[in-house]
């Protein structure tokens, strides 16, 4: 992200915001490293090889406190290694309750232990080690001005512009943030192959690979595990609640691929929830603590409207992009009643009972006799993989009109309304402005938003702008990560990606086969149907 260049003279009191940046973000040096058990406080830091660097024994107000020998990639303490897994030490854990850091003059660490407030006692050229001292002012702008400034120009990953040096602490920042998140996850578990090219990024943990399918005996009591519930066995689960794992649930984001997971695309988001999932409004979940406690500052919320117009220009959906303008079939109410696949746990997480397809389409039927319903399939139905099909002859005697072809988003553009069971789609209506009925119990519901005929959800009591519900949806929950670069990127950058069809995920040879495979069982269900 950083490379050789001419730099701009930054002022002083440039550079003290810069300090503060990186002392709040904690990023520079290997952040993203092991964060090894330390002593409780009080430790000193010393950043040698060994005590073979020095000429003469340490001073005692050094071997009066517990030393941890730290180099980049190596830490000891009292003797004994400590545990790194593999990879580089985070020198802002390393130091965070040092009480003192020893080290060359020059040592990039120093930097941390100034931004912290942490002493530093310097290896002298005589072999004797400095007084303590916490680095003046004027040391810390030198520091940042020869580690951070001088002849540096930052360049933004995705697309190879210049960013300041702000932008890129604020995306280092980022990173940090999602690292740390992962560090107690000890395993995942239900990740299909084809997935974790995309996945494993987004829930690494910095200093050691994603522990796939790890074998049971190895998992500590009460870990945390990351588990894609729904392709996880009963026999997994159980052997995992007998030792007593914390289950983190992860799921398709909100704007995922352009192309069916059905079909075995990659997902490029992810949502990874502690509570509960978001489907499943019967418990509490992250998303749904974040939309009912808020505190959107005014910034995120412009870049949420941001991001929902540039969603709408561009006719971006979950699995897909581009709107096609689809004709109004004369002047009655047009209503889009979307379908689901009737096993997803979505569906059946529904606390009033599982609704169907067809008896959706019955209830829309009957709130609005006289209304032009279109009904639209859902994709991973149509695509022959999963469970929900309606004939159509059963299906003409409620709506006025099957549409299978047009995306979503060419539909929801052309209807009056959109009257859901908990379809994203009626999300992605939300975004377009049209008014939106809700039969079951999305995260979406029970904000003020929607119209809402399913069982109540008496947690949700805030009153929700849209701006505020795209922001935690689209901007603070998910996880976002880039095609062409590999790392995890904002919702901005995944905006541009789907956009441009060379750089979408979605045309491999497993794709292709399992297109073929959708449609061969979709023939064979057909048939099944017209022997019934």
């Amino acid at each position: 992200m950083s490379r050789s260049g001419a730099a701009d003279a930054y002022r002083d009191e440039q550079v003290d915001e810069i300090i503060r940046e990186l002392a709040a973000a904690k990023v520079g040096g290997a952040y993203w490293g092991a964060q090894p058990a330390l002593p409780d406080e009080g430790y000193t830091v010393v950043r040698l090889t060994s005590a073979g660097d020095l000429d003469r024994p340490l001073p005692a107000s050094l071997t009066d406190t517990p030393l941890v020998w730290a180099d980049q990639s190596h830490a000891a303490w009292e003797g004994e290694d400590l545990d790194l897994e593999s990879g580089e030490l985070d020198p802002w854990h390393l130091l965070s309750r040092a009480s003192q850091l020893v080290c060359h003059a020059g040592d990039e660490v120093m930097l941390v232990a100034g931004l912290l407030g942490v002493p530093v006692s310097f290896v002298l050229a005589s072999g004797a080690i400095s007084e303590p001292r916490p680095l003046t002012r004027g040391e810390l702008r030198t520091a940042v001005r020869d580690q951070l400034l001088t002849s540096r120009q930052y360049h933004d990953p995705f697309s190879d512009q210049p960013i300041s040096v702000a932008a890129a602490i604020l995306l280092c920042s980022s990173w940090r943030e999602l690292i740390n998140s992962n560090r107690d996850l000890a395993a995942a578990f239900g990740f299909a192959a084809w997935k974790r090219p995309t996945t494993e990024a987004l829930l690494w943990s910095g200093f050691r690979p994603v522990a796939f399918d790890r074998p049971l005996r190895e998992l500590p009591a009460k870990a945390a595990v990351a588990v894609w519930m729904s392709r996880v066995s009963p026999q997994v689960l159980t052997a995992l609640g007998r030792r007593q794992v914390q289950l983190i649930e992860v799921e398709d984001g909100f704007i995922r691929s352009a192309g069916l997971g059905a079909n075995c695309v990659p997902p490029l988001s992810i949502v990874v929830d502690r509570l509960g999932v978001h489907f499943d409004s019967r418990q509490e979940s992250e998303l749904e603590q974040l939309l009912q406690h808020g505190g959107f500052d005014e910034a995120l919320l412009k870049r949420a409207e941001a991001v929902r117009c540039e969603l709408i220009a561009r006719g971006l959906s979950k699995y897909g992009v581009g709107a096609v303008l689809v004709e109004r079939r004369g002047s009655r109410r047009h209503i889009l009643v979307p379908g689901q696949v009737e096993d997803d746990r979505a569906v059946l997480a529904n606390p009033g009972g599982a609704l169907s397809n067809l008896r959706l389409l019955k209830e829309v039927r009957a709130a609005a006799p006289d209304a032009y319903i279109i009904y639209k399939p859902h994709p991973d139905v149509e695509a022959g993989h999963r469970t929900g099909a309606i004939p159509d002859a059963v299906t003409r005697t409620l709506a006025d009109e099957i549409m299978r072809d047009q995306s979503i988003t060419s539909v929801i553009a052309m209807v009056d309304e959109v009257h859901v069971n908990s379809s994203l789609a009626g999300f992605e209506a939300l975004l377009r402005g049209k008014p939106v009925t809700t039969y079951g119990v999305p995260f979406y519901a029970g904000w003020g938003l929607t119209t809402d005929r399913g069982p109540p959800t008496e947690r949700r009591t805030a009153r929700l702008t849209l701006p505020e519900l795209v922001a935690g949806t689209l901007l603070v929950y998910p996880r976002y990560l880039d095609p062409v670069t590999g790392v995890p990127c904002p919702i901005e950058v995944i905006i541009q990606r789907l956009s441009q069809p060379e750089t979408r995920i979605g045309q491999g040879w497993l794709v292709s086969l399992r297109r073929i495979q959708g449609r061969l069982m979709k023939i064979i269900k057909s048939r099944r149907m017209a022997r019934c």
